[in-house]
Parts: C-alpha cells; structure tokens; sequence
C-alpha cells in the first residue's frame, strides 16, 4: 500500500477552501500511485479556529470528500469536526476508493482546554479493520502519547495505525521522537500526519512522518507544506513482531499483581 500524508497549514475557517486543496492534493497523490492520502487532525475547517466551529461542523464534509475518494479512485483518511445531537466530536474517518466508510474514529483523550471547551470525549477504542491487505486503526493527535491505547490497538492486530494530529508548540518532541518509540514498542508502522503554519495563537510543529515497526523514518517533512509518501509492506508487522516479541514477552501475570491490566 502506497500512503501519502498531507503536511499543510491549511486555510483555517474557509471549508470550500480546504476541500478544494484536498481535490488538488488527491490529484497530485494519484499521480504518484498512491492508495491512501491522510489529513491532519480537524482539516477541514481547521483547529483553532474558536466558536465558528460550531456552524462549520454542520457542513457534510465526509460527504463531499466521498465524492472525491471515488473520483480519484483513492482512499482518504479525513479529519474532521464531527457534529451530532449530543454536540461535537474531534472525528476522523477512513473511505475507501469507492467511498465507503472503513473506519471511524473519535478522539479518546482530550488535549488541554480548547478540546474540552468543544469536544465530547469519545467512549469506545478505536476498532481495529481490513484494508488494502493490512489490519489498520486509527488515533487523533493526544492519543497516540498513550502507551496503552497503541499497545490495545497493536495486540488486536493493528499493522498500521494512522494518526491525523494538530500538534503545536512546545511539543515538537512528540512528533520527532515519541511517536517512533510508539513504533517501535509496537512493531507497527505508524503514518502522523500534522498541520504547520499558525492558527490564532497556536503555532504548529509540523514534522509529519511514517515511521516503520523498527523505528525507521520512510517519510518526513520539517516545517513546509509536504506530501509526504511511503510504501507499506504486508507482512513487515508479523516478522518484526516475531524478532522483537515486546508483545509475547509480557509479564501478564506480574502485571495483574501490580493491578495492571494493559
């Protein structure tokens, strides 16, 4: 599977212009043999982007975005705000080429207090499906800086776990060096793709990449506007898991006496 991920500051608050940026991103994607182009976290209308969340939310973005998966014949990892009659979910969903829902996932771990001021927590983890010849999962931004929730996924089977993510100042460590440990503990590839450029008072660290299970980077970008691509191999996961057995090494039995249960 060839995955791409979209690095951009995006046009924070202007839907159509977003979605036209995607049109032309998947475009461009197509014309590299990519299979998957993944968003940063809330892409469509952006992150901090204060109460005018509330009206965009409204706006059938999976909708429109099925619509282009199916005319460049190419799936999509969207992130976006998701509304319902309870109120706003930090979402993200996977359509295949022919615009089918694979996956949805809604952000667990609520980051700080522009989260909390907008976003219901989501309640179930994300589950973990077939695609493209691989077992794929799916996180937004905080959430992947919790070593049990990507162990929960990986133990499940997840191969590959991508994360859309709105990752700022201070914490560029997290893009560079924590999500290459959450890898390699693992033994997944792991695609975190992220915003760059400012919103308001938050300013991003770009630093995108798709690592592979043994911590290699295949793909980054610094601070720019990327598309960055690498190529994911089935049955990567299962030997590396097999010469690095951090899953069957576990001390389950130690564990449960330290009242651990992950």
């Amino acid at each position: 599977m060839r995955v791409a991920g979209l690095q951009t500051a995006g046009t924070p608050g202007d839907i159509d212009a977003n979605l036209r940026e995607l049109d032309s991103t998947l475009a461009r994607a197509a014309g590299q043999g990519v299979d998957l182009l993944i968003t940063p976290e809330l892409f469509v209308t952006g992150y901090d982007i204060g109460d005018s969340l509330y009206d965009l939310a409204r706006f059938d973005a999976v909708g429109a975005v099925r619509a282009m998966a199916v005319a460049h014949g190419m799936a999509v990892m969207l992130g976006y705000a998701e509304h319902t009659p309870a109120g706003l979910y930090n979402s993200a969903v996977l359509l295949d080429r022919n615009g089918a829902e694979v996956l949805h996932v809604r952000k667990l771990h609520l980051f700080g207090d522009m989260d909390r001021a907008y976003f219901l927590p989501g309640t179930h983890p994300s589950p973990v499906v077939s695609f493209g010849g691989l077992r794929v999962s799916g996180m937004i931004c905080y959430d992947v800086e919790f070593p049990e929730y990507v162990r929960y996924v990986a133990q499940a089977g997840c191969e590959l776990l991508l994360v859309p993510t709105a990752q700022m100042e201070p914490y560029l460590f997290s893009a560079r060096e924590l999500v290459r440990t959450r890898a390699w503990e693992n033994q997944i590839y792991l695609a975190y793709i992220n915003h760059t450029g400012r919103e308001r008072d938050t300013v991003y660290v770009g630093n995108s990449r798709i690592i592979a299970p043994d911590a290699t980077v295949l793909a980054q970008a610094g601070l720019e506007e990327a598309l960055i691509v690498a190529d994911i191999q089935p049955g990567v996961v299962e030997r590396a898991q097999h010469e690095n057995p951090f899953l069957t090494d576990r001390r389950l039995d130690v564990y449960r006496e330290m009242g651990l249960t992950a």
